[in-house]
This record gives structure tokens, C-alpha cells and sequence, in this order.
């Protein structure tokens, strides 16, 4: 039987790993675009490699979404049954310092896409799958988010996507294209970036316990996020292509949680006892309230600085996915306490 061949734009990342073990499970020829840099980034996929029937199924080829010559040329040389894309400047912070290279790469490098399946595929064989992500809401007061909310993003990151978004449902609508959004909301794992909150937090109070460093400096303690496990949320991504028609679903676990529960967890879930206090300005820091590895009692762990304050702020996102249960059975069972827990343990193995 012919294997199906996908083509994932950004497999180096958390969720193109988490993607590439699923397809190659299922028998997929998969076909990874890696940037070319000066270092190789290939950590998430490395163990791939020690895998032979897996690592026979897996073909690395260098190309940059930002590059239309090398999208068309992958697409046409492979034509695959299945694009993923997945390649973005994804952190919402630094989209404020890299507005233009997040516009290029976060939408431009969608529309490349779409464009490039537009002139090759013509009979409409292909399927494209286009990772949407929850900042599109941004501060809408139409909570729990659906397929249907309303749109109000506050960073370039979100206004990017969103431009992806409604490009994909263009080309989907003005083409006959099979083209897909997963509004993906935050999903972790130990595979998470270490510049994002989740593996921030984590990583600098680990480091905190082992005497790395003194404090952890945080921005804003009370956004609220809707975070499940990436792992899970790749099976979403499938599962969105597999689906008999090409539209646009909501990826959630309709539960969310503060910055700051996240930080009280990861103290609890080391043992480190702590107290939260408020300074002059009313910035919120925590001391510790007990001896423990290389902390010392009163100890300042946690504290609140202006600086890591963005200019504007998601508040409060949480998703409802009824319709990709109702849909699509897909449904997450990880919760956040586990979740929180393997991260943990993933980050206490690495850190010496």
C-alpha cells in the first residue's frame, strides 16, 4: 500500500516533533522543513534517529517559509497528501521587538503556502493544515471562545495570525481548497521553549532550588491561559485533516489558570514553602518561608518587574471545543496538575 506523504513546515519546533512521531507512527512518509542555521536544531527530533523503521520515514530538507522560490520547489518535487504548517515566530513577547519578521514569517509565509498549493495542486488533491492560535481572540468578551467569537488581537503575533487565518478560509473558499485553521490555545510540554512562561517558571525556580540563581523576575502574575499538552493537540491537528471537509476548529481544555496559580503549583509541587507580598508600587514578590535545597528562609524566589510587562495584554483566554468533540472525537484528557508534573520531572533530570 502507498504510504501517504506529509510535508510539516516547522518540525524542529514542540508541536512539529509531537506531529512527526504521530504521522510516522501511522505509517506516514514524512517530510520535515528545517531552517539552515550556523547550529543544528534538531534536539526534539534527535531520538527519532535511534528509531530505524521510524527514522526511514523521515526526510529533512532545508527551506524558510519566507522564501516562495523554496516552498513552491518542496511542494512541487514532493507533492504531498498532507501540509502542515507549523513554522512561525511564535513568542508573543518578542513579536513586539520583531513586528516586521513575525508579519513575514506568521502571514506572508502562509499565503506562500496557500499560493504554491494554488498553481501546483490543481486537481484539489492536497489537504493544508494551518495553525491558528487563540491570541486571535485577544481581549474579546466573548467567553469561552468558539469557532465563532469575535476577533480582537493585541499583538503583532496575534494579528499575524489572524491574517492567516482568514487568508486560509479565502483560499479554501475562493479555490476549492482543502484548507483548515486549528485555533490552537497554549499547550506545554517538556518539549516547550524555554522562553515561554510555562518552561520560564519551571526552569528558573529549579534553578532557584539547585542555587543557579536567586530570583525569578516575572511580568504580569494575573493573564489567565487555557493550557493542555501539546501531544494531545497535535492528534487535533490530524484529526482536523482527516475530517471530511476542510474547516476551521477550536483546540482547548476549557479550563484556564493565572500566571501566578502556574508559579504556585511548581513552589508547591518542589516543596518550597512562600509567602506573596506587595512592595510600594504594588508589584507582587514571594519569599520563602523555608530552608530547602539552596534556598534560604525569607529568601526572595518571585518578583514582579516592570520590564517584563508587555505593551499590551492578552487577559483572560479560555476555549470551548465542543464542536471538534462533536466532530471530530477528539476530546483532552491530561490535565494541568499533570501536565505541570512531567515538565517538572523532564526539567529536573536536565538541570544539574
Amino acid at each position: 500500500m502507498k504510504k501517504k506523504k506529509a510535508l510539516v513546515f516547522g518540525i524542529t519546533g514542540q508541536d512539529g516533533s509531537y506531529l512527526a512521531e504521530l504521522l510516522l507512527n501511522k505509517n506516514y512518509l514524512v517530510y520535515g522543513v528545517k531552517r539552515r542555521t550556523s547550529l543544528i536544531h534538531t534536539t526534539r527530533i534527535d531520538h527519532i534517529y535511534k528509531d530505524f523503521h521510524l527514522k526511514t520515514n523521515l526526510i529533512l530538507k532545508y527551506g524558510d517559509v519566507t522564501d516562495f522560490s523554496n516552498v513552491f520547489r518542496l511542494i512541487n518535487e514532493i507533492k504531498p497528501d498532507e501540509i502542515y504548517n507549523l513554522a512561525a515566530q511564535s513568542n508573543v513577547g518578542v513579536s513586539f521587538e520583531l513586528a516586521e519578521y513575525t508579519a513575514q514569517t506568521d502571514s506572508i509565509g502562509t499565503l506562500r503556502i496557500l499560493e504554491a498549493i494554488r498553481i501546483i495542486d490543481t486537481k484539489r488533491k492536497m489537504k493544508f493544515y494551518q495553525a491558528s492560535t487563540s491570541e486571535i481572540f485577544g481581549n474579546s468578551p466573548d467567553k469561552p471562545y468558539n469557532e465563532k467569537s469575535k476577533f480582537e488581537p493585541v499583538s503583532p503575533y496575534g494579528t499575524a495570525k489572524l491574517y492567516s487565518y482568514w487568508t486560509t478560509r479565502n483560499y479554501r473558499d475562493a479555490y476549492s481548497m482543502f484548507a483548515s485553521n486549528g485555533i490552537l490555545f497554549n499547550h506545554e510540554s517538556p518539549r516547550r521553549g524555554e522562553n515561554f512562561i510555562s518552561r520560564k517558571v519551571i526552569i528558573g525556580i529549579i534553578k532557584i532550588l539547585k542555587g543557579h540563581q536567586k530570583c525569578l523576575y516575572l511580568g504580569n502574575l494575573k493573564s489567565k491561559r487555557d493550557w493542555g499538552h501539546a501531544k494531545e493537540f497535535v492528534d487535533a491537528q490530524w484529526k482536523i485533516l482527516q475530517y471530511k471537509f476542510p474547516d476551521d476548529f477550536v483546540i482547548a481544555t476549557g479550563k484556564n489558570y493565572s500566571v501566578k496559580d502556574l508559579v504556585n503549583l511548581v513552589l508547591k509541587k518542589l516543596k518550597i514553602k512562600f509567602l506573596w507580598k506587595k512592595d510600594k508600587k504594588g508589584y507582587e514578590y514571594a519569599i520563602a518561608k523555608n530552608d530547602i535545597g539552596q534556598i534560604k528562609k525569607s529568601q526572595i524566589i518571585i518578583k514582579q518587574e516592570k520590564i517584563y510587562f508587555r505593551p499590551n495584554e492578552v487577559h483572560n483566554l479560555v476555549g470551548d471545543y465542543r464542536k471538534a468533540t462533536k466532530l471530530l472525537k477528539w476530546k483532552p484528557k491530561i490535565k494541568f496538575d499533570r501536565l505541570i508534573s512531567e515538565m517538572i520531572d523532564s526539567d529536573l533530570k536536565n538541570i544539574i
